[in-house]
This record gives C-alpha cells, sequence and structure tokens, in this order.
C-alpha cells in the first residue's frame, strides 16, 4: 500500500514536472519570439534614425550653404565706387546664380542715365556691404527659401555716409547648388 501510495505521489510529480516543462518550453518560445521582434524593430529604429540623420546632414549643409551663398551675393552686390565697380558686379557673382534673364536684367542694370552718362561716377556713389544676417526657411522638393537683412553705407558726391538696411529674399537649389532668385526688398 506504502508502495501504491509512492508510486502514485511519484507519479503526480512527474506528471506535474512534465506539464510544468511543456509550460515553461512554451513560455520560451514565447519570449524568443518576441526577442526576435524586438530586434527587429530596434533594427528599422536605427535605419530610421540613421536617414533621418543623413537627411538633416544634407539639409544643414545646404542651409549653411543657401546662407553664404547669398551672402556673398549681397558683398559682392552692394560693394562699388566707381562705374567700372559697378560693372563688375555680376561677374563676381554669376557662377552663384541662376536667374531669370529678366531678373538679371533688373538686378545688373548698366548705371547708365538717360543720357548714357554714368549715373555712378557723374554723382559720386558708393556702396560699401558693412554686415548681414541670413535665414533659412523651409525646403521645399529641392529648393530653400533664403532672406537676408543686409546692412550696407551709401554715399554720394557731397553727401554724409549713411547705413541703410536691404531685405534680400532668395531661392536656392539644392540640386545645381545656385540661387535661382533674388528679390530686394519685396517679401513676395
Amino acid at each position: 500500500m506504502k508502495n501504491k501510495i509512492l508510486l502514485s505521489i511519484i507519479g503526480l510529480l512527474l506528471i506535474s514536472l512534465g506539464l510544468t516543462m511543456s509550460i515553461t518550453n512554451g513560455k520560451r518560445a514565447q519570449i524568443k519570439q518576441v526577442r526576435k521582434e524586438v530586434s527587429q524593430v530596434n533594427k528599422q529604429q536605427k535605419q530610421g534614425t540613421t536617414q533621418i540623420n543623413n537627411l538633416q546632414t544634407t539639409y544643414n549643409a545646404n542651409d549653411q550653404l543657401a546662407k553664404s551663398k547669398l551672402l556673398a551675393f549681397a558683398k559682392a552686390y552692394y560693394t562699388f565706387s566707381s562705374q567700372s565697380d559697378y560693372d563688375k558686379r555680376f561677374s563676381k557673382v554669376s557662377s552663384i546664380l541662376a536667374l531669370a534673364k529678366d531678373q538679371q536684367n533688373n538686378l545688373f542694370d548698366s548705371g547708365l542715365d538717360t543720357t548714357g552718362g554714368s549715373r555712378i561716377d557723374n554723382l559720386g556713389l558708393t556702396s560699401q556691404y558693412q554686415t548681414a544676417t541670413s535665414y533659412t526657411s523651409d525646403l521645399d522638393n529641392q529648393t530653400i527659401e533664403v532672406l537676408a537683412t543686409v546692412i550696407v553705407q551709401t554715399s554720394g558726391t557731397g553727401e554724409k555716409a549713411i547705413n541703410q538696411t536691404i531685405l534680400l529674399h532668395s531661392w536656392f537649389d539644392t540640386k545645381t547648388q545656385k540661387l535661382t532668385s533674388i528679390k530686394i526688398n519685396q517679401i513676395q
């Protein structure tokens, strides 16, 4: 009788052990599956983070380039002391511009008056770039909007030099790496 009870207890223990092992193995399989899924999510998250970082790096580099090109334009455009300097402004910045012909013609006029004489030399007009602060706005497809406030010192014959603040509003193409539009003292 003792043997039967002992065998029954051992049998129950073995059945309990078997059930426990079965449940434990099932949980281990679930844990392994969860770990595998977590690992995949971590890999995807790393890839997403890397893509975002690459995009930010590209945007930041283009952002800085856009601002520096607009400031280079401002320095060349607003620095002249003679008709000769005035005429050379476009050649100094032509490599960073991709303007429409009519806009180019409007920005870089001849500097001559209605009689064909030099307005710049006759009036003793001078302009000297002083400083500027540039800002960028949205990246739209491949175009960055760039704004700059520029301070220039201007004077004419017999006039006291004055500082003027000018707003430049431009667009920078990230593929061509050129300014494609520039407006002076116009928001739109």
